[in-house]
């Protein structure tokens, strides 16, 4: 390898090509900052290449890695230029510190009919006011695991905010994921999307729904984790690269082990935990009624709100 040649790429390392990186990337190293973190004798049993060829590359992608420093200061200053968007109730706003935030993944998780899509609805409409009033002056990608985006609500929704229910609708990017591969590569791919159609808020309704469905059983839980580990990091790198808001829905299920108290618990363990900034569960209550529960927050103690979902959308 010539030593004025760029390292950007897997095969661009001594001792590693298209056959050697494939098989890395297939166990999860993808990165050159994931090869540069490995054992020499990790990478060479996942590789087949020699302990001695796999030092090198580690050596190499060391090299070719970058760390990059900030001081608290700067990241104040680059703080002050995060959007909220309105949720359509002011309780709701005042629990979440004033909106759904950019730069962060919030997560709504809950039973059946406990409104989250309803939220994801309300967000893609208010996400198309202009800044100050609500929103972010920007469009919405909406990736539907489940069948449940209902352009009737969005029209509805758009109605009461005032604004034009077809150019809202025009302003909503709707792709029906079938397959975990769709949902992911959907992602992968969002740079071009996100510039191009002024992203500024994108939806995953539910992030988990398809990953259940594809990796059933004990055996194939390792391989659902690092999957759904790399999908959610890389909705992260979204947001923080073009300031815009990730929100997600995800599913539940009633843990066996806890014998008082709600047993309802969130699907995705702690690799959804740990990347989600904020945490809501929704409970369904009387009529139109939802309880809302701040589970976690960096920035916000924990409480509880009540919202309505209504024909008009979600209000206090």
């Amino acid at each position: 390898m010539a030593k004025d040649k760029a390292v950007r790429e897997l095969e661009d390392l001594p001792g590693i090509g298209e056959t050697t990186a494939e098989k890395l990337r297939n166990a999860g190293i993808d990165t050159l900052e994931k090869v540069a973190t490995s054992s020499p004798h990790e990478l060479s049993e996942i590789s087949g290449i020699s302990v001695d060829t796999a030092k090198k590359a580690i050596t190499v992608a060391q090299e070719s890695t970058t760390i990059n420093y900030e001081t608290g200061e700067k990241i104040l200053e680059r703080r002050k230029e995060i959007g909220r968007i309105s949720t359509g109730s002011k309780e709701f706003n005042e629990l979440i510190g004033g909106g759904v935030e950019t730069n962060a993944i919030t997560e709504a998780y809950g039973k059946f009919a406990s409104g989250k899509t309803q939220i994801g609805f309300q967000l893609a409409v208010n996400v198309q006011l202009p800044i100050g009033k609500g929103g972010l002056g920007g469009n919405t990608l909406f990736i539907d695991t489940e069948g449940t985006f209902r352009p009737e609500r969005i029209k509805d929704i758009a109605k009461a905010a005032g604004l034009d229910p077809k150019t809202v609708l025009e302003n909503i990017i709707v792709v029906r994921a079938t397959t975990t591969q769709q949902q992911i590569l959907t992602i992968e791919r969002a740079d071009k999307l996100i510039q191009e159609k002024n992203i500024k808020l994108i939806i995953v309704d539910s992030i988990t729904s398809l990953f259940r469905a594809e990796f059933m059983g004990r055996g194939a839980l390792g391989e659902r984790q690092q999957k759904l580990n790399g999908h959610i990091h890389r909705l992260q790198t979204l947001a923080d690269k073009y300031n815009i808001a990730i929100y997600i829905t995800n599913q539940v299920m009633d843990n066996p082990g806890i014998l008082f108290g709600d047993p309802t618990t969130p699907i995705g363990g702690n690799v959804i935990a740990h990347a989600a900034t904020t945490r809501l569960y929704l409970r369904k209550s009387k009529e139109e009624k939802r309880i809302i529960r701040l589970v976690d927050s960096p920035s916000q103690p924990e409480g509880e709100c009540v919202i309505k979902v209504t024909s008009d959308g979600v209000k206090d």
